[in-house]
């Protein structure tokens, strides 16, 4: 009750501010929040910023990499998409802003979304020769599997997730089976989670795929493996990601770019507040970090933004003028 408190009290807080600011002339903006959680940190995190920073009127919108890009794209609206996805989008991406429909700011995740496969720090700090997917094949008795046989395990994606095809080609281009190893599928996106957070409670090994930035990645330290080989898209189009391929090579999974778009109407009159969108980017071990609050204390987006910026403000600080600053944490 107490934490809700101070929430409702900050969100009085920064109408008051955005008020007191609104002669920096920002207007109306529609912010994009995606269906992800960094996406939605971000769309709240920004909203707080434009509006007690900058004296915004914002509005938060429900979003998606496609139909939001779209939407930008072709209709103008909304305003600003925190966190793009552009692989999806990217050929249709440079055209828009090359001609000049669309404006892009920052690259919000500075490190990219990371995928791959993953160990245990414990278990890492307990075996330093294991680096590479390769190290972890040739130790079957450090990664037991789900009980179900007596050989050691790969966890996989769910059915339906595009990385369950590209692990599955893989584990065969390692050749995972005839080291021991069996490929174990998870049912859910929660049963994939509960698979780790076994594993670290009863401090055995685990082996499989999962990415970052994700709640997970910053509730529990582990380290991705190196895959010993480079990224090679050519493959990853032809074979890796393509179901059933019958002669996968060895491949590193890709890193993903996210930026932060905004349409040319916003960023015409935006003035102070594009400055800031195009400063705004954090690691992913901060957002690993907050999403990990968040899912801890059953926290919505807005005040998970809310913890970032109590929590982090030698980071946030930098990208906004003195005055700016002043204003957010007056508000906070």
């Amino acid at each position: 009750m107490k934490t809700a408190g101070k929430m409702l009290l900050f969100a009085a807080l920064v109408c008051a501010f955005a008020t007191s600011a609104a002669a920096s002339g920002c207007g109306n903006v529609s912010i994009a929040e995606m269906k992800w959680g960094s996406a939605a940190i971000a769309a709240n995190f920004d909203r707080i910023i434009l509006e007690a920073g900058y004296g915004c009127d914002v509005k938060i919108v429900p979003g998606d990499t496609m139909p939001t890009f779209a939407s930008m794209n072709g209709k103008s609206t909304p305003d600003v998409a925190p966190e793009l996805w552009v692989k999806g989008v990217q050929t249709e991406l440079d055209d828009a802003i090359t001609a000049g429909r669309l404006v892009e700011g920052a690259e919000i995740l500075s490190e990219g979304a990371v995928e791959g496969l993953w160990i245990p720090k414990f278990v890492a700090d307990a075996n330093p020769s294991i680096r590479t997917l390769e190290d972890a094949l040739a130790r079957p008795d450090l990664f037991p599997g789900d009980g179900s046989t007596d050989k050691a395990a790969i966890f996989n994606c769910p059915t339906g997730w595009a990385c369950k095809i590209s692990t599955q080609n893989i584990y065969n281009a390692f050749h995972a089976e005839e080291k021991g190893f069996d490929l174990i599928g998870a049912e859910t996106p929660r049963s994939l989670d509960a698979s780790i957070a076994d594993a670290f409670a009863d401090k055995r090994g685990w082996l499989g795929y999962y990415w970052a930035p994700t709640a997970v990645a910053g509730k529990y330290e582990m380290v991705r493996l190196a895959m010993g080989v480079p990224f090679d898209q050519a493959e990853w189009d032809n074979c890796t990601s393509v179901p059933g391929c019958a002669k996968p090579e060895r491949n590193a999974y890709p890193t993903s770019q996210a930026f932060t778009v905004t349409t040319r109407s916003f960023a015409d009159r935006a003035g102070p507040a594009m400055d800031y969108l195009r400063k705004r980017r954090w690691d992913n071990g901060t957002i690993n970090d907050v999403l990990a609050w968040q899912d801890e204390n059953g926290e919505s987006s807005r005040n998970a933004a809310i913890y970032f910026l109590q929590n982090y403000p030698e980071l946030w600080t930098l990208w906004v003028p003195e005055e700016v600053a002043a204003r957010v944490k007056r508000a906070l």
